[in-house]
């Protein structure tokens, strides 16, 4: 109960929707309007109300229409009338009455606090052999909470072939409760050979449980409200699944064991929420269920009561105004169906005085949205309340195809809090926080900014400012794009200093170029600066931040749309364009031809020559030069776009490489000894000139296709894109196959060689170079042969007729 609650009363209901119970009663003239912990209460009923008339205690703050709690009182000779699974309590009332109290689902015979922030209830129903099980926490909202009990083999690492159930909420805000299986002391993984390690559901060390034979734990409820979790499930005693569950012998001592931390969403390659680590809260005790344990004195007190985000009105944009399921709404009770802005349910909303905010009402006919003095909303004049109406009214509704739009401009005399609602129905929606630009509206809780080309495996320093005026600045690794990813590091940062002044965030610090240790010690051990080359930084603010608990209410709410490229050398900075499009342009150019043109010519000499007359001369050099226009295209578009290059790089080198030998080529073409009159024998210089001509086509083929994949790595580290991988597979996919057909041709060619050596081919007369094989080491041979005989027969046709 919050201390100084001045008209908080009991309350009697005819049913426990919002509709029965907003319109219920008080029952007792007693008042409660203090803290109280684990106090007991005689109520006395007013003298005009009897029992019959309730079905329904509730503990109700008149003023804001909140509920903190209530119990169902049902009539046993009512049959099964709305009947309830889970059995009553004995009768309230005393004397014959055949009223009972029907247990809510967060009620249980016994409560153990774990941590000061973590608790574990239970009731233990030996006639069915199963036992009902709360875990309650205040702890964020994508955060899990563990419970199990400890393998009774294992007497140092507890955790290791524990049984437990993890609990906690999806994205939805739905709750679930799951058997897992402790195998290891690490995030839930699938090995190279298949096998699951870690802390892992029991279904996907099965791969399936179609008749629900590994999973035996059972959702009962689940709610979270003011930053509390609770979540009720139930278990068998004994469990058919002998391999992954451990049997709970009830009249024993057993070891238990709770954690609670981040969970991973699920993900296409494991769908499950995944344990990430127990950040501290975790611990073992010995327990005996059978035992009456109360310790729980008072409720769970959460630092963070609100799960509801906080948007800030911004005069640029547009506010959405639409409906959704309630899933956190703040003060319950409430109707199904709540208000959300920018597609998040019921959250405070901020706007500054004399500056005009732009409303986008998609919510549907049935909700009339409008900005008034009344917590409760719903036209205020039909429960008799005065109220004062700031925005809105009947006209303001709409749907997504045909939104409407109106502005409202906070003036002086708009209080400093009022509430959003709709007309026709009460408590859709939450408060409005309106403020002075002199009080400092806050466009942003937190500045960070990182080192890298994104998001993802950068590092990041983040500053903020808590509520208290202290700035803080912490450092961190982030190796994906959830909550679960951003990961704390202990860099050495000295001379830090962090203020705020008029919402501007200010943020220095000094830290050393080369961390002197090994990144296999710690992550940011990596992050080495080195000030000859551009440093890529990148930005982003968001509405919040805290050191511990990191959740996904920490993403940030405004980013930088691209790298800024800081010199360091020469103290500037620049955007870095997204040159993307120029790369793949000249990635496409390079492909073609050292991929296909220049390939094809070495091909056309080495394996058409036999072909009559000299098309595989023709071919060769078509294609060479071909390529080589486009391979100094290709060079000098990359140069003028970058606006220059850097030796330093791999893929520059091997391109530099292939280019000089490629434009050596022609200079070698022309350079090239004349041929020797018909029936003189190769010059010593003609031979020089021919392996000089194919060892430097083929090295400068190897280091044209070694560019081509740097250059491939040097995009996809740039960019980091699954199609750059799927790129390099074609690439290396491409090239093999030029490999096997190369393989094939060799072999027609030997084949060709062969059968010309026994005779077979001298019926067909090609040109004069048609037996030239610089590589062949047959030609001396061929050579010899036509130095021992100047007289040559040729027989063109049988003699025999």
């Amino acid at each position: 109960m919050i201390q100084g609650s001045s008209n908080v009363r009991w309350w009697g209901a005819i049913g426990e929707d919002f509709g029965n119970l907003t319109t219920g009663f008080v029952i007792s003239d007693q008042k409660l309007n203090k803290t109280y912990k684990n106090d007991s209460f005689v109520v006395n009923l007013m003298k005009n109300v009897t029992w019959d008339q309730i079905r329904v205690i509730a503990v109700w703050d008149i003023p804001t229409a909140s509920n903190f709690g209530h119990v169902v009182l049902k009539n046993p000779g009512n049959g099964s009338e709305d009947s309830e699974s889970l059995p009553p309590v004995p009768p309230v009332g005393g004397g014959n009455l055949s009223t009972w109290v029907y247990e809510q689902p967060t009620m249980f015979e016994n409560c153990k606090e774990l941590s000061p922030n973590y608790r574990v209830r239970w009731t233990l129903r030996e006639d069915e052999d199963v036992i009902d099980i709360g875990l309650e926490a205040a702890t964020q909202i994508m955060n899990y909470m563990a419970f199990g009990w400890a393998n009774p083999n294992s007497s140092s690492k507890l955790m290791v072939g524990a049984d437990v159930t993890v609990t906690g909420f999806t994205e939805e805000g739905m709750p679930f409760a799951d058997d897992y299986y402790i195998k290891d002391y690490s995030e839930c993984m699938i090995d190279k050979d298949g096998g699951v390690q870690g802390v892992c559901p029991d279904t996907m060390f099965e791969g399936s449980d179609p008749v629900g034979l590994v999973n035996n734990t059972k959702l009962v409820y689940g709610h979270r409200k003011d930053g509390v979790s609770f979540i009720r499930y139930q278990r068998p005693l004994k469990s058919v699944d002998k391999k992954y569950d451990l049997p709970v012998n009830h009249t024993d001592n057993m070891t238990v064991i709770w954690a609670s931390g981040l969970i991973k969403p699920p993900d296409t390659l494991r769908p499950y929420y995944l344990p990430q680590n127990h950040g501290g809260t975790y611990g073992h005790l010995i327990l005996n269920v059978s035992d009456h344990v109360n310790d729980c004195l008072g409720p769970l007190d959460a630092e963070d009561k609100e799960d509801q985000d906080l948007v800030i009105a911004d005069a640029k944009e547009p506010l959405i105004v639409s409906t959704g399921l309630a899933l956190h709404y703040p003060n319950p009770p409430n109707p199904s169906k709540v208000i959300y802005i920018n597609k998040k349910e019921t959250p405070v909303l901020r706007v500054e005085r004399g500056v005009p905010v732009k409303f986008s009402i998609q919510a549907g006919h049935d909700v009339a949205f409008y900005v008034t003095s009344d917590p409760l909303g719903g036209n205020a004049t039909l429960r008799n309340m005065s109220e004062t109406i700031y925005f809105g009214g009947p006209e303001a509704e709409g749907v997504q195809a045909s939104p409407t739009e109106l502005v409202w401009a906070p003036d002086r005399n708009t209080p400093d809090q009022v509430y959003y609602q709709s007309i026709y129905t009460q408590k859709m929606g939450w408060k409005v926080q309106v403020v002075d630009g002199a009080r400092g509206e806050k466009k942003s809780g937190y500045l960070a900014i990182g080192f890298g080309s994104g998001m993802v495996n950068s590092y990041a320093y983040v500053v903020w400012i808590d509520d208290d005026g202290q700035g803080h600045v912490k450092t961190y690794w982030i190796d994906g794009k959830d909550a679960s990813s951003i990961h704390p590091t202990n860099e050495n940062l000295t001379y830090v200093r962090c203020k705020s002044e008029n919402g501007i965030i200010t943020l220095e610090f000094t830290r050393p170029l080369n961390p002197s240790c090994s990144r296999d010690e710690r992550p940011e051990c990596g992050n080495i600066i080195d000030p000859t080359t551009p440093l890529r930084v990148i930005w982003a603010m968001g509405a919040r931040w805290s050191g511990d608990n990191l959740s996904e209410r920490n993403m940030h709410s405004i980013t930088s749309s691209r790298p800024v490229r800081v010199l360091l050398m020469r103290g500037s900075a620049e955007a870095e364009e997204d040159l993307q499009p120029v790369l793949a342009v000249h990635g496409f150019m390079m492909f073609l031809a050292w991929g296909i043109l220049l390939p094809g010519g070495i091909l056309a000499a080495r394996y058409l020559k036999h072909v009559k007359g000299d098309g595989w001369y023709q071919i060769h050099v078509y294609l060479q030069y071909s390529g080589l226009a486009i391979v100094l295209l290709g060079f000098l578009f990359a140069v003028a776009e970058l606006r220059g290059f850097y030796f330093s790089s791999l893929h520059v080198k091997f391109g530099i490489t292939a280019i000089f030998l490629a434009c050596a080529q022609p200079v070698n073409a022309y350079l090239r000894p004349k041929k020797p009159p018909n029936g003189d024998g190769v010059s010593s210089k003609r031979l020089f000139w021919e392996y000089i001509h194919v060892i430097v086509g083929r090295c400068a083929i190897v280091a044209g296709i070694a560019a081509l994949f740097s250059g491939m790595k040097h995009l996809g580290e740039r960019y980091d894109g699954e199609n750059v991988r799927g790129l390099n597979w074609a690439l290396i996919i491409w090239f093999l196959i030029g490999a096997l057909t190369v393989l094939y041709f060799e072999y027609c060619e030997k084949k060709r060689r062969r059968d010309r050596s026994f005779g077979r081919s001298n019926w067909v007369l090609g040109n004069g170079e048609e037996d030239i094989d610089l590589l062949s080491p047959s030609r001396a041979t061929a050579e010899k042969e036509s130095r021992l005989s100047d007289r040559m027969e040729v027989q063109l046709e049988p003699l025999s007729r």
